[in-house]
């Protein structure tokens, strides 16, 4: 047999390799992710800029269709339809499945934190030191990040003291902050966030516990005119992605979302959510609405009390399951001077 008998062949095959390599190379791959807030409103920008960073980062090979407003997922359900493929990544709330996040939802207690990059900062942090970690083995955390303050918004009635919660129907996003409400005196209303318009237009609620960007994005400025500045909570979030998808990456795209993910992302997102918080809050300024601040904040004495006694019973409680509930509120409190720099 000739030389180039064998050659021909052989060359082909190389050939016929160095294309499948290529191909596969040049795979592109499509990704739906689901989320509850409004198609246009500020947080469904920036998950918009994130999607057009891997976009970018990825040549083009990653495309995320993003299905805001509870269109794939409702938002209580968001959090599964990841786990379960309905969708490839989700943006949501863990306090919507309740009882599901117990210590990452200690970030919601009153008094540890005091801006959304604060607290994302603390919640990465937190999971990245595997304090929190167990919680999402059903999953792939990409990042995760907090609100700023929530407050007390309502319609007619401006709240100074506890007593003037009294009987008031108030939305409460978690069961942890429904705590803190009814401890207070409120009846705590629970309902997934883009509901609470229509809820507030009906008189199904006296008012909301909210920070200022969702005051905006959720339109409640233009029902609710009287606001208590407390910073009685703020509110956890992740954004994370089904194990299969992820595992079914190519490396270098693993590696596009992996370095789009972490604490330059939570750090990325709180300082959104902080900068519209003033967007929201120069709303409510500019329509003429009142404004309440309480001095000191959760330390207030007219608060404090109630506040520490909700503190110390969810600590109670989740300790008593074998959850080391104390050694994460305690951990989140230090990080917050870290998280400051």
């Amino acid at each position: 047999m000739k030389l180039t008998s064998l050659i021909k062949p052989l060359a082909a095959g190389v050939l016929l390799g160095l294309s499948a390599s290529a191909a596969q190379a040049a795979d592109s791959y499509t990704l739906r992710l689901a989320h509850f807030w409004p198609s246009g409103s500020s947080v469904d920008k920036v998950v918009n800029a994130w999607a057009e960073r891997l976009n970018e980062r990825s040549d083009g090979r990653l495309t995320i269709d993003i299905y805001p407003s509870q269109t794939l997922a409702k938002a209580p359900a968001s959090y599964d339809a990841t786990v379960n493929g309905v969708a490839d990544i989700t943006v949501t709330a863990q306090g919507y499945s309740a009882g599901r996040f117990p210590l990452t939802q200690v970030i919601e207690l009153p008094g540890i934190v005091t801006s959304a990059e604060n607290a994302s900062c603390v919640l990465q942090n937190l999971y990245d030191e595997e304090l929190i970690s167990n919680e999402y083995k059903d999953t792939h955390p990409l990042f995760f990040f907090a609100h700023g303050p929530g407050h007390i918004h309502t319609g007619e009635k401006m709240v100074k003291t506890p007593e003037d919660l009294a009987g008031l129907r108030i939305r409460r996003a978690t069961t942890v902050v429904g705590d803190l409400l009814e401890g207070l005196g409120a009846q705590p209303v629970g309902m997934p966030a883009p509901e609470t318009y229509t809820a507030v237009q009906r008189g199904v609620m006296n008012g909301v516990a909210f920070p200022w960007q969702a005051m905006k994005d959720f339109r409640l400025n233009e029902q609710l005119t009287q606001h208590t500045e407390i910073g009685l909570y703020t509110l956890s979030f992740i954004t994370t992605m089904n194990n299969a998808t992820y595992a079914r990456l190519p490396d270098d795209l693993k590696q596009v979302i992996d370095s789009n993910s972490g604490m330059e992302w939570a750090r990325t997102m709180g300082k959104e959510l902080d900068d519209l918080d003033a967007r929201g809050r120069e709303e409510a300024l500019k329509e003429g609405h009142s404004f309440y601040t309480v001095e000191g904040g959760t330390e207030n004495p007219a608060w404090k009390e109630t506040l520490q006694g909700v503190i110390d019973h969810n600590i109670e409680m989740l300790t008593a399951k074998s959850l080391p509930a104390d050694q994460v509120y305690d951990r989140a409190k230090s990080l917050v001077p870290v998280c400051a720099s």
